[in-house]
């Protein structure tokens, strides 16, 4: 028996497959300039380096940021997340989040907590997956160093209001920081109009870059202390790490494929088309919706209304069934890749009712079409027939 083609349901966790012309450009640009940047005077390294300065430009604009200077490249980020909270916050301070975050904010807050450096107060949620903007200004306090949000849950796919919180925490004096892991990409952002000191970004996702490349962009007036040291190929002479942006935040050779990857994906979002595919994967996703919706015992989370606050996700659960069973099930009998559990956010999952467990998340991407969402919603009432004859 044929195997049926996989179902890839998973791109919130990384968008997959990657596009052909961006794994093309890199390694071609790669195997032409892959030199280490600004650590020779040589052509080539000098080429390398203003290669790199470019996608700093490219990144800037992007997120509507003023200086390519402070662009700072990292791993993902949860690295560009440790890079800022961990360099900006110091002991007394306080710190305001949301019961909406990825660990990825809620576990260095914790550790600082925990440390006894900062004090922290998470806003919640309503019923359809935002947080209150007003809930944000009450719980600012004069100690508050920041507040840190994402743009847009990965469990909920909900697009929070960070352009009314920016206007407050700049009226506060509190700066804020956006993890936007999952929200580059598909939401638009800018950081100077909206007030927004911060930014933490991942290439793999719906920028369709690939993993391993991310980066943390910085508002003028934001000054964050380095927490790693080494060597950057500026001020050799000095044992003290320099202090000029970006290679402040960047210690060591930086990831030159993952760079030119990004240059290659911010390009390719430029063009008409793949603009207009994220309209289309919000078309699957009112389908898959309502498909899920008419499947008897299926519970959806925050996903009444799927306008310009959505991304294309959808969390549910078949009642009284385990989300990792069905996960298996849907791999196993049906070649549907998917993510099942607490989805790295267990706070959210707190505020639903549905930890420990979780759930299972369908997260669709440009290459899903209707078939395969035709498909996805014939497993998921094959399973639901299933459970509740067993």
């Amino acid at each position: 028996m044929t195997a049926s083609p996989l179902i890839y349901l998973d791109n919130a966790a990384t968008t997959f497959p990657k596009p052909r012309d961006i794994l093309t450009e890199m390694v071609e640009i790669y195997a032409e300039r892959g030199v280490s940047p600004g650590r020779g005077g040589y052509d080539l390294s000098v080429e390398a380096d203003e290669l790199v300065f470019e996608v700093r430009r490219q990144t800037a604009r992007f997120f509507g940021s003023r200086l390519a200077e402070k662009v700072i490249f990292a791993s993902n980020a949860t690295d560009a997340l440790n890079l800022v909270l961990q360099g900006l916050l110091e002991s007394g301070d306080h710190v305001v989040s949301s019961r909406l975050e990825h660990n990825s904010v809620l576990r260095p807050l914790h550790h600082l907590v925990r440390k006894g450096m900062i004090d922290l107060d998470l806003v919640s949620f309503d019923g359809q997956g935002f947080i209150d903007p007003d809930e944000v200004a009450r719980a600012i306090r004069p100690r508050t160093r920041c507040v840190v949000l994402t743009q847009a849950s990965n469990v909920l796919g909900t697009i929070q209001p960070v352009a009314e919180v920016g206007r407050i925490c700049q009226e506060r004096g509190a700066p804020l920081i956006v993890d936007a892991a999952q929200s580059a990409g598909n939401v638009p952002m800018d950081m100077t109009a909206w007030g927004i000191s911060a930014v933490a970004f991942t290439g793999h996702k719906s920028l369709m870059a690939p993993a391993g490349i991310g980066g943390l962009v910085l508002s003028p007036d934001l000054e964050v202390r380095p927490t790693r040291f080494g060597g950057t190929g500026v001020d050799s002479l000095s044992l003290e790490h320099t202090s000029s942006y970006p290679h402040r935040l960047e210690a060591g050779t930086i990831n030159l494929l993952g760079v030119i990857g990004l240059g290659a994906a911010l390009r390719r979002l430029e063009r008409e088309e793949v603009r207009d595919a994220f309209r289309l994967e919000m078309e699957l996703t009112r389908r898959l919706r309502d498909g899920l919706a008419d499947i008897d015992r299926v519970r959806l989370y925050a996903a009444d209304h799927l306008d310009d606050r959505h991304l294309a996700l959808l969390t549910f659960n078949i009642h009284d069934l385990d989300p990792s069973i069905v996960g298996d099930i849907l791999d196993g009998d049906f070649n549907i890749a998917c993510r099942v559990g607490l989805h790295c956010a267990p706070l959210v999952h707190e505020s639903l009712g549905t930890s420990p467990l979780g759930g299972v998340r369908f997260s669709l991407g440009p290459f899903n079409t209707e078939e395969q969402i035709d498909a996805a919603l014939a497993a998921v009432a094959h399973i639901a027939r299933w459970a509740s004859s067993a």
